[in-house]
């Protein structure tokens, strides 16, 4: 039993992998069907929930929380899902999210640009310079996206497993590589990991109770224990409390919340 986040540059067959393998090994699967769900529950519309992992930040919202508080929706319905264990994820921004749970298989699906480009082109019915102009758009965009919010740039083959090249290796070889990794002993669930994971899943559920009130809230879990590391400023106190009383009320598997002051 694993996880698998299939991370993907646009047009690059990635899609195709993920279904295949999450066929192949009986997992479920899931990708941006999942902004439904977070749109539906915190009732914010889809574009801007995927406008939220697709733009670039922009220099404005240095002064907004609009942009942290669509991500840690976004965030909280992932890991809850991944956490359900046997899943797949392909889409962006899903390793940003898991941190180094053992039994994760981060896979990056690449292809020529070239390639990127015919299968666009034939997908979108665009011109050859159009598809050129979006596909450089998209890239641009994802490295922005990670290099500002995480300090990362997706496409560092460093962040992954594995990295699968689509030309001479095809979507099939891909899915069967993949399966084959999924099966090693490393990316096996241990007791240890699934509770890595859901006290993940559970930290990033706190997080979207308190982003209205204290988004600058550093959540930290310990088997349902949580730790809310924050600095107090005159009038929040009553806010938090509330949150935090909310919070015990609306999510059984936290088991207690203590505050801890930064200086």
């Amino acid at each position: 039993m694993s996880v698998i986040i299939i991370s993907k540059g646009s047009y690059s067959h990635g899609g195709a992998v993920a279904e295949r393998v999450s066929r192949k090994l009986n997992y479920g699967c899931f990708s941006r069907d999942i902004l439904i769900d977070v749109s539906k529950k915190f009732n914010i519309s889809e574009l801007r929930l995927l406008r939220a992992v697709e733009d670039a930040p922009s220099f404005l919202e240095k002064y907004t929380f609009g942009r942290q508080k669509y991500i840690a929706y976004i965030r909280a319905a992932i890991l809850e899902n991944l956490a359900k264990d046997n899943m797949v994820y392909h889409g962006f921004a899903g390793h940003f999210f898991i941190g180094d749970v053992s039994h994760v298989l981060k896979v990056r699906i690449i292809a020529d640009m070239e390639q990127r480009l015919m299968y666009m082109m034939k997908r979108e019915g665009v011109s050859r310079e159009e598809a050129v102009r979006l596909v450089k758009k998209v890239d641009e965009e994802r490295k922005k996206w990670g290099l500002k919010l995480y300090g990362i740039d997706p496409g560092n083959p460093s962040l992954y497993d594995l990295v699968l090249h689509i030309n001479n290796i095809n979507v099939n070889d891909a899915v069967a590589t993949i399966c084959q990794s999924a099966r090693l002993k490393q990316f096996q669930t241990t007791h240890e990991s699934k509770r890595a994971l859901k006290d993940l899943a559970l930290a990033a559920e706190v997080e979207t109770f308190l982003i209205d009130v204290k988004p600058s809230a550093e959540v930290f879990i310990d088997d349902g224990f949580v730790s809310l590391k924050t600095t107090s400023l005159p009038g929040e106190e009553s806010d938090l409390v509330k949150k935090i009383g909310h919070i015990m009320k609306m999510i059984p598997a936290v088991k207690g919340i203590k505050i801890v002051t930064k200086k």
